[in-house]
């Protein structure tokens, strides 16, 4: 049986810093960064709790590659992805529950 992911991207309250990450449990990973569970990770040294986009896949090794895919990316398109789905850069954490 395939396990599934999702990448998704957070950023901080400003909007200036992207981090994009990948994993098998979407809520349960987002409420980490939100809780700080690690205090020395980038995520938390920058205070990046605002979930602004994700995608979910049917393997991980599928969401793996497209993870790599846009850590690839240049910031701008990064930024188009974003607001593809997300104009208003809303927290789509609570979204998740739906």
């Amino acid at each position: 049986m395939e396990r599934g992911g999702s990448i998704y991207i957070l950023t901080n309250k400003y909007n200036t810093t992207l981090y994009v990450g990948v994993t098998s449990n979407l809520i349960d990973r987002i409420s980490e960064h939100k809780n700080k569970k690690h205090p020395h990770s980038f995520s938390s040294r920058y205070n990046l709790q605002k979930l602004v986009y994700y995608e979910s896949f049917h393997s991980i090794e599928e969401a793996i590659i497209r993870e790599k895919r846009i850590k690839g990316w240049i910031r701008s398109k990064k930024i188009e992805l974003i607001e593809s789905i997300n104009k208003d850069w809303k927290d789509l954490y609570d979204n998740l529950w739906e």
